[in-house]
């Protein structure tokens, strides 16, 4: 029969810190699948904990948030207590660890450095990781980002060392420019270079990006609220063909616009 006895909740944030901790301690030395835990094993929820936190926030379902987080934390503090038995490092270190990158980081607040807005702060940024021994500013760009986050990725970093369009009337023309050259790969007589194709739709899409930055547009942000509203307006389609007897695939495209249009007078 299991007989620990489970931490009281705690009222401030360092206790409930360590309430967290000694719940992990316990489970990772009694339960059998906390038992069989390795880092690797732990990844892929990880990802998939960081993915139910950005549907939470874009739902803007505040209670969702909240347990996300707690799922989210729970793998940093697992993956710091993996490395405390291979005695790599501790939650400790790890804290303590992120607390001297912020403060060498931010010299506008601990130092003498003076920083005015936020681009400024940006640029002290990239020139102290250089001076931290990073050789290119684009090496905190992880290979494994989805390619829309990491074009956007891609865009502020170089920005940060001043590689930018002046105005974003520039970064429209380039769009436009762009575009065209797209457009071109469907307008000749022989056939289509896949391969082109592809690579002018690349740009666009690249050019498209810069472009919602200089808006302050967060892309990932703008397609997933387009994909969850096709899904909401979609499935309002389908429930009202089935409200009606009728199969989507015997519907013409103008009937079925017709649902359409009502998921969208409803706000979907």
């Amino acid at each position: 029969m299991p007989n620990n006895i489970a931490p009281a909740p705690a009222n401030n944030a360092a206790a409930a810190f360590e309430r967290m901790l000694t719940v992990l301690k316990t489970l990772r030395a009694e339960c059998p699948w906390d038992k069989k835990q390795t880092m690797e094993s732990l990844r892929h929820l990880s990802i998939e904990e960081m993915y139910e936190l950005s549907d939470a926030i874009l739902e803007k379902d505040m209670p969702e948030v909240k347990k996300e987080l707690g799922d989210l934390m729970l793998h940093l503090a697992f993956y710091a207590l993996i490395a405390s038995e291979q005695q790599q490092f501790d939650i400790t270190d790890v804290l303590n660890s992120l607390c001297e990158k912020l403060i060498v980081r931010h010299p506008h607040i601990y130092g003498d450095v003076i920083a005015e807005d936020e681009e400024a702060v940006k640029k002290n940024w990239e020139q102290i990781k250089l001076q931290q021994g990073n050789k290119s500013v684009l090496e905190g760009v992880p290979s494994s980002l989805p390619s829309l986050v990491k074009a956007a990725r891609i865009q502020e970093k170089v920005r940060g060392v001043g590689f930018d369009w002046d105005d974003k009337s520039q970064v429209w023309a380039k769009v436009e420019e762009e575009m065209q050259e797209f457009k071109d790969e469907f307008n000749i007589e022989t056939p289509i270079d896949k391969d082109k194709a592809e690579a002018e739709f690349g740009d666009l899409l690249f050019s498209l990006i810069n472009y919602a930055r200089f808006l302050d547009i967060n892309p990932e942000n703008a397609l997933e609220k387009t994909n969850k509203k096709f899904i909401k307006r979609f499935q309002h389609l389908e429930k009202r063909a089935a409200e009606t007897n009728r199969q989507l695939a015997d519907m013409t495209l103008a009937e079925m616009d017709i649902f359409w249009n009502e998921a969208k007078a409803l706000g979907y």
